[in-house]
């Protein structure tokens, strides 16, 4: 069955890239609805916002919907929280133009709506089952979808920095995995770029309370990292995230490789060009128990200090 919230919750913050205070209240929503931004300080119906793959505009290190002349960007952390929790429908009320970003993770999402209870809802679950591989590279980087009976990400990274450099993960998303997994996994940079991301407007907010920074083989974030293997964790919390705009849990292998935002938005348009290469379908309830979010509880959280 689909799932929303039992009731409303509200989250407050800063934008990671703006800098600017934000406060979002995430809603319940009927079956079939979806999951919708409203910028609350834009009047008029451009104000509405799907939370879809063709509502991506181009951004610099993050996922940026848009409807006209409203934006919301760094979407990708609270889409993994909704995907990861099993929440199909909602309504989310935003006063500016970027997500919060919170510790730099999806856990306090996760957290919230957990702690606040999920409703079912008198509707099937359908989903993206892929039928034919498609892939998309760019330069070193590619990013894939093949066939697979459940939801899996496999995702290899490789930077210079020591503290960092070469990771790789493949987890199958069903039974809670990334709640257990994933959720906690915080964005990351090098120290070196952080200077001219903010040259360039990008990371305002960023501090090392909501991000992992590393120099070298030094990471420089106080209490260090939440897992050896965080940032490639991240890049596969992100890939959920950027995913979940397809618009219904997808039954297929996604493989990252190097691959970011762009790259991974640039996949599902590759996927929707080609009706061939997927089927939308009702899950039964094998099926459905299968599914990312699935019978999880806040105890399924990891404890992080």
């Amino acid at each position: 069955m689909q799932t929303t919230l039992k009731s409303a919750i509200s989250f407050s913050g800063t934008g990671l890239h703006s800098g600017r205070p934000v406060r979002m209240t995430v809603h319940p929503a009927s079956a079939e609805y979806g999951i919708w931004f409203r910028r609350t300080d834009i009047d008029g119906p451009d104000a509405l916002i799907p939370a879809r793959w063709d509502a991506v505009v181009p951004s610099r290190l993050c996922t940026k919907l848009a409807n006209g002349r409203a934006e919301v960007a760094t979407v990708e952390h609270l889409m993994a929280a909704l995907a990861g929790c099993g929440i199909h429908n909602a309504l989310i009320e935003i006063d500016g133009p970027e997500v919060p970003v919170m510790d730099g993770s999806a856990q306090p999402f996760v957290r919230g709506f957990l702690s606040r209870g999920l409703r079912r809802l008198a509707a099937p679950v359908r989903a993206l089952r892929i039928l034919e591989p498609v892939e998309v590279a760019e330069g070193d980087a590619r990013a894939s979808l093949a066939p697979a009976d459940t939801m899996e990400i496999d995702f290899e990274i490789d930077f210079a920095d020591t503290a960092i450099g070469h990771q790789a993960k493949r987890l199958n998303m069903a039974n809670g995995a990334f709640v257990r997994e994933l959720c906690d996994s915080r964005t990351f940079c090098r120290s070196a770029d952080v200077d001219t991301m903010r040259a360039n407007g990008l990371a305002l907010g960023g501090t090392l309370a909501n991000a992992v920074v590393v120099e070298g083989d030094r990471v420089l974030s106080p209490g260090g990292l939440r897992h050896s293997d965080e940032a490639v964790r991240h890049k596969m919390l992100d890939a959920l995230g950027d995913l979940a705009l397809a618009g219904a849990p997808i039954l297929g292998r996604y493989r990252g490789e190097r691959a970011g935002h762009a790259l991974t938005n640039r996949l599902l348009r590759a996927l929707f060009a080609r009706p061939g290469a997927f089927r939308l379908e009702t899950c039964g309830d094998d099926q459905a128990a299968l599914l990312p979010g699935i019978g999880v509880e806040v105890a399924d959280l990891r404890a992080v200090a």
